[in-house]
């Protein structure tokens, strides 16, 4: 009996919880969720906490002011999928006029719960035909935003990982088994990987479960890999992965080119890419074109403006690795 009354009595206490937060906020004050697979920024574990930062000075720069004129419910799912269609549902309970993602992944997530509130993507990539947008120029839903445009630049990755070690011949993309969307990309990257003369191998782990890494790293070894490309699959891209990655990298003395900045953060060896941080600052443009009444269905999908590449000189020594004077030249930020 006390089970039932427990289960009864805890719907009521969210709810309740939900309506003592409408009641202490500004009435008519726009409301936006943000829903990220990531921790809380004031996790000591995140690496990148800035990204939803840049999203929130997007905002200042465009006159919004946080509890004054606009109000931001923030959820993260900490790297459990499981929890997206929960935090979904709490933010549509709480009357959000647009919800903010970092990723399609997240985005296709929150589609299943809604298919009326506005859903603004804050960098990802998307492939045409996925379900979310019908095409970059008239996505025709509610969902829209802005891609990182990750399989055009597996291309450019692999060529400049190939420049830093001239000799490697075998490459491999380590990947997601459950991500589609690294799939497509690798085999799209086959005709570079040709036009380069290397060998580009797909290594997968489960990483919706206990990821083997260490298989992963066993295997490269039996194929004598050289140099590995990290998928931008958003499952292994969670903090606790990358941090398991790294340690077989540094162990393997193995170079790879990694597909977000945060992997900078922890002591990653090369990023080439978008810069994120631009991403989700113009994020907040969709936010403010929404608000005033426009459509996502009628707002273009935006491709990166700005891109950046990272090399880390200090991992470089540690796996007794030179970068070449070429490369290191065309690189827009170097940590030493």
């Amino acid at each position: 009996m006390k089970a039932k009354i427990l289960v009864y009595a805890l719907p009521a206490l969210i709810l309740s919880t939900i309506h003592l937060a409408e009641a202490q906020q500004p009435k008519g004050v726009p409301r936006i969720g943000v829903l990220s697979r990531g921790l809380h920024p004031s996790d000591s574990r995140e690496p990148s906490p800035h990204n939803f930062e840049a999203f929130r000075q997007g905002l200042r720069e465009l006159g919004y002011i946080e509890g004054k004129n606009i109000i931001i419910e923030s959820r993260y799912a900490e790297g459990r999928f499981e929890r997206f269609p929960a935090l979904a549902e709490e933010l549509v309970l709480l009357k959000v006029e647009i919800i903010v993602v970092d990723s399609f992944t997240t985005a296709s997530a929150v589609k299943k719960v809604t298919t009326t509130i506005p859903i603004v993507v804050a960098g990802g990539a998307t492939q045409i035909g996925s379900g979310l947008v019908a095409s970059l120029a008239r996505p025709g839903g509610n969902v829209t935003g802005l891609t990182n445009i990750s399989t055009e630049l597996l291309g450019k990755r692999l060529e400049l990982l190939k420049e830093v070690v001239p000799k490697v011949t075998r490459f491999a993309f380590l990947s997601d088994s459950d991500s589609e969307g690294s799939k497509a990309m690798f085999k799209e990257t086959q005709v570079a990987a040709q036009t380069l003369g290397v060998k580009f191998q797909l290594v997968e782990v489960k990483a919706q479960d206990n990821p083997d890494f260490d298989g992963a790293f066993r295997l490269m070894a039996k194929e004598r890999i050289g140099a590995i490309i990290i998928s931008p699959s958003p499952r292994l891209n969670l903090s606790l992965h990358q941090k398991r990655i790294l340690q077989l990298l540094e162990q393997a003395r193995m170079p790879a080119m990694h597909p977000n900045v945060s992997w900078m953060d922890d002591g990653g060896l090369m990023y080439y890419g978008a810069n994120s941080r631009d991403l989700y600052r113009r994020a907040a443009t969709y936010v403010d074109k929404i608000l005033k009444g426009e459509m996502p269905a009628d707002l273009p999908v935006e491709q990166p403006k700005k891109f950046e590449f990272i090399i880390n000189l200090k991992t470089a020594k540690q796996i007794g690795l030179t970068i070449p004077p070429n490369v290191l030249a065309r690189a827009d930020k170097v940590f030493k």
